[in-house]
């Protein structure tokens, strides 16, 4: 019996950044420090710190 080697499958090609949708921060915050988003039944809290990073917690 002659089988041929298995060749390995490639990985799933990345979404390419440009074919990702983008918001800017300020369209989400619209001035806020802080914005609540509702997902899948859930709250989440979204927010900036002082050191100007944001922060996503449940």
């Amino acid at each position: 019996m002659n089988t041929q080697p298995k060749t390995p499958l490639s990985p799933p090609q990345a979404e390419s950044n440009d074919a990702r949708p983008r918001l800017e921060s300020e369209q989400i915050l619209r001035g806020n420090n802080t914005v609540e988003i509702e997902h899948a039944g859930q709250r989440y809290l979204l927010r900036v710190t002082r050191e100007n990073k944001l922060i996503l917690t449940k």
